[in-house]
């Protein structure tokens, strides 16, 4: 059984000390070198929660981060690609055969008996479906138009560490949808380990700025800890 996944690729090297020598090159006549030779670890933490806090973002678009992510569905991918600052490869269906297509069940159908009966009867229908039609000399970019938004997908994705701001901002939030919020903390635990001063108050308004934008839509609570952990809410199942 396919199960989310997701990994961080690759990153800036040092990212924090790119963001914070972008930063300290607007307002100094000083070389290259000779600035990378003022920037010890504690200087290029201050400056880069200094830029954070007052909102002043741009120096941090110079620290990107790649991920390669799996076993999540089409469904996610569609609000993935929708962040628009970041660059997407994802896995095609025009050209690798969806024969025996994974799907995501949501926790909400899972939890029903009767709900979940007739989901994993209505994969295997599908399923049925696009190899009958590729049996028939249909082209698979073609058959494809009937597999369901719950087949999984790979994707790799690379975000600036301001996109990834706004990113975690909006799909941490527990409003966001349970499969793509579950991505959404586990990448956030990825780049706090190699950009903590970054990342430290990621995460939605009621985190990061200890109050909701969501107005009368509330939740009414805290998302709680942004660790990266596992949530419950999603969960994958094999195609007949």
């Amino acid at each position: 059984m396919s199960q989310l996944d997701v990994v961080l690729l690759g990153h800036t090297p040092d990212p924090e000390k790119a963001v914070a020598m972008a930063a300290r090159l607007c307002y100094s006549d000083a070389g290259i070198g000779e600035l990378l030779d003022q920037l010890d670890q504690a200087e290029v933490t201050r400056l880069v929660r200094s830029l954070r806090d007052m909102g002043h973002l741009s120096p941090l678009e110079h620290a990107s981060f790649s991920f390669g992510i799996s076993g999540v569905s089409r469904a996610l991918s569609h609000q993935l690609v929708r962040h628009r600052i970041a660059s997407f490869s994802q896995k095609s269906q025009r050209y690798v055969s969806e024969s025996r297509f994974d799907f995501v069940v949501p926790s909400s159908i899972s939890r029903n008996a009767e709900a979940l009966r007739l989901f994993i009867g209505g994969m295997r229908e599908i399923q049925g479906w696009y190899n009958a039609m590729v049996d028939l000399g249909i082209p698979k970019e073609d058959a494809r138009y009937v597999l369901p938004n719950a087949c999984t997908t790979q994707l790799v994705c690379t975000f600036n560490a301001r996109s990834l701001l706004n990113f975690f901002t909006l799909r941490c939030c527990s409003r966001a949808q349970s499969e793509i919020r579950e991505l959404a903390r586990r990448m956030l635990g990825l780049v706090k380990a190699v950009a903590p001063a970054v990342f430290e108050k990621a995460g939605p308004p009621c985190v990061s700025e200890g109050r909701c934008r969501e107005g009368r839509m509330s939740c009414g609570g805290f998302g709680g800890p942004l660790d990266g952990a596992d949530e419950p809410g999603m969960h994958n199942g094999p195609g007949s």
